[in-house]
C-alpha cells in the first residue's frame, strides 16, 4: 500500500453522533489518497461500535487510536495518533468540526516548507447543529449558506468564510487581523516539523493546548500561514462538561514559559526528556 498524501487526525470524546457526521463529511472530500486517524480520549464503547458500523461506507483508510478515560488527556492521545499516522503531512481537526468538500485539497495545495497552516471555522448555533443530520452531511448541506440560513444561521459578514473563494478568499486572509495560530480545529503541518518540537505537551489539558504547539513551532522558525478563508470547517455546538478553570490556569503558566524562554522543545511530548543530542 502506498503512503497516503496526508493523515487527517481528528480528536473525539463521547460524541458518537457528531463523530459520525464528521466521518461522513470526510467521505465527501474532493481529494483522495488520504487516511484518517481518530484520536479518542477515552470514549465509551458506543463510539467504537459506531465507528465499526461506518467503516465499510468510508472511502478512506481509518485508524481508531484509543486510551482509557482518565480525565482530559487530549494531548496524550494526539501524540499517540501522530505516531500511528502514516503520512509525511498531517492535518488536524476535531470530532465536532465538519469540513467543506475542498478542505483537504486546500491544505495540500497551500502547504509549504517550514510553514504550518492556520485554518478557519464557522461556529453554528445549537439549533442548527442539531438540524444537521447524517443525511444532510451526505449531500453537503452543512456548508451550504442557503441551507444554513434556512435553519437558524443569521445573515452576517461571517458567512464570507463559507462563500469566499479564489481571489476573494486570498484577500480576506491577507487583511484579517487574526494571527496565524495553531488551532486544534483546523491546522496542518509537516510531520518532521512537529516531531522536531516533540509534538503536544502532555501536561496540558483544556485551554490553549493547541496554541502552545504552534508557539513552539514559531520559536523554531516554522511560521504560520493563514488559510482562514480557504480551508473551512463548520463547528457543531455542544456542552463541554469537562472544562475546569484550573486546567486553563495551568495551561497559561506553561504557555508563559514557552513564550518567555522561546522554547522549541517540550520534555513532555512524543518522547520524554531533553532533546536527543
Amino acid at each position: 500500500m502506498s503512503t497516503p498524501l496526508a493523515s487527517v487526525i481528528v480528536s473525539t470524546y463521547n460524541q458518537p453522533d457528531w463523530l459520525e457526521r464528521v466521518l461522513l463529511a470526510y467521505a465527501r472530500q474532493d481529494a483522495t489518497g488520504f487516511e484518517l486517524v481518530i484520536a479518542d480520549d477515552g470514549s465509551r464503547e458506543d463510539t467504537r461500535v459506531r465507528i465499526e458500523a461506518l467503516r465499510p461506507r468510508l472511502p478512506y483508510a481509518l485508524e481508531h487510536v484509543w486510551h482509557a478515560d482518565d480525565g482530559f488527556r487530549k494531548c496524550v492521545i494526539m501524540n499517540r495518533a501522530i505516531e500511528a499516522a502514516s503520512a509525511d503531512y498531517l492535518i488536524f481537526s476535531d470530532g465536532d468540526c465538519l469540513p467543506r468538500a475542498d478542505f483537504i485539497a486546500v491544505h495540500l495545495r497551500a502547504r509549504a516548507p517550514r510553514r504550518f497552516l492556520s485554518g478557519g471555522y464557522f461556529k453554528l448555533p445549537r439549533a442548527t447543529s442539531v438540524a444537521i443530520t447524517a443525511a444532510e452531511v451526505a449531500r453537503g448541506a452543512h456548508t451550504d449558506p442557503d441551507w444554513l440560513r434556512a435553519h437558524g444561521v443569521p445573515r452576517t459578514h461571517k458567512l464570507w468564510k463559507l462563500t469566499a473563494r479564489g481571489w476573494r478568499a486570498r484577500v480576506l486572509n491577507a487583511v484579517t487581523p487574526a494571527r496565524a495560530s495553531w488551532n486544534g480545529h483546523n491546522a496542518s503541518g509537516w510531520r518532521r516539523d512537529i516531531e522536531a518540537v516533540n509534538g503536544f505537551d502532555e501536561r496540558m489539558q483544556y485551554g490553549g493546548e493547541d496554541r502552545e504547539l504552534g508557539e513552539r513551532l514559531e520559536n523554531a522558525g516554522i511560521h504560520g500561514k493563514r488559510v482562514r478563508y480557504q480551508a473551512i470547517v463548520v463547528h457543531l455546538d455542544h456542552d463541554r462538561g469537562y472544562v475546569e478553570p484550573e486546567m486553563i490556569q495551568a495551561n497559561r503558566r506553561i504557555r508563559v514559559v514557552t513564550r518567555r524562554t522561546r522554547a522549541t522543545w517540550t520534555e513532555y511530548g512524543l518522547v520524554r526528556g531533553p532533546r536527543p543530542a
